[in-house]
């Protein structure tokens, strides 16, 4: 709960404060962030209490719950992905823009990742034949990932966006990360744990969970050519990350190059003045 509402109050303030968003969407979003949190995120968590002999009504209301908490985030990066369009459709390169695309990335794989995922794994009917099946990483590699993974991404490059000049920003470099980041976890979810996941629920539906969970099905032939089918994905995923690192370890270098050369420049001008 802690984390879910520290994202959704540190994008609201900072995406207000480079005009991205307007004041009263943030303070709406972040209102309706700690209500919906702090006020029932505890009955959000209930969903995980299905094999603890708790009653229905507890579940159903865990699940509904959690499937809320999605919306704040989600309204956050509706209206930057608005402001970004509008911002290109003026034909002015926006100096906040692949931050800000980053922003609308923890948007999107909240609604998606940490929304349509978890909710595929969520309601009781479905936790009785999928508790700790491969439907499980689908939401979890979309939801931690797609929105901290992202987060911490999005926060890093605006603090550097401050910090470092702008000849020392490569958007070509950003725009390579971000692709690969985004193109590799689709990859993993759509090509690899997306089928495995309805694989094995389909197991677990025919013959019970305890055969969805045994060796006959998670060592079948099905699940290691699913597991193979990561390869492409995991590839482009790798290649976002180091694009990621080579453009920090680029604006760095450049930008200290750039600050000695400036230095240098201002000795040579104080000399030739005395």
């Amino acid at each position: 709960n802690f984390f879910e509402v520290f994202a959704t109050v540190a994008l609201a303030f900072i995406l207000s404060k480079i005009g991205a968003v307007g004041e009263r969407s943030a303070q709406r979003a972040t209102w309706f962030s700690i209500l919906l949190y702090l006020g029932s995120g505890i009955i959000g968590t209930f969903h995980h209490l299905y094999f603890t002999g708790t009653p229905l009504f507890i579940t159903a209301l865990g699940a509904t719950f959690s499937a809320l908490e999605i919306v704040p985030l989600t309204l956050l990066g509706f209206e930057v992905y608005e402001n970004l369009k509008l911002a290109r459709s003026g034909g002015n390169a926006h100096p906040w823009r692949w931050p800000l695309y980053f922003f609308v990335a923890v948007s999107f794989w909240n609604a998606v990742g940490a929304g349509v995922l978890g909710f595929l794994i969520n309601p009781p009917i479905v936790l009785y034949y999928a508790q700790g099946l491969n439907t499980t990483p689908i939401h979890s590699h979309g939801a931690l990932f797609g929105v901290y993974g992202f987060l911490a991404i999005a926060l890093m490059l605006f603090s550097m966006r401050n910090i470092v000049r702008l000849e020392a920003w490569s958007d070509r470099l950003l725009e390579v990360a971000f692709w690969g980041l985004n193109g590799g976890l689709a990859g993993m979810i759509v090509l690899s744990l997306l089928p495995a996941g309805i694989y094995q629920l389909a197991e677990g539906i025919q013959h019970g969970l305890w055969y969805a969970r045994s060796p006959a099905v998670t060592g079948s032939a099905f699940i290691h050519a699913a597991t193979w089918a990561r390869l492409v994905p995991d590839v482009v995923f790798l290649g976002g990350a180091v694009a990621l690192l080579a453009f920090v370890v680029r604006a760095i270098a450049k930008d200290v190059a750039l600050r000695r050369a400036g230095r240098r420049e201002e000795a040579a001008t104080l000399r030739r003045a005395a």
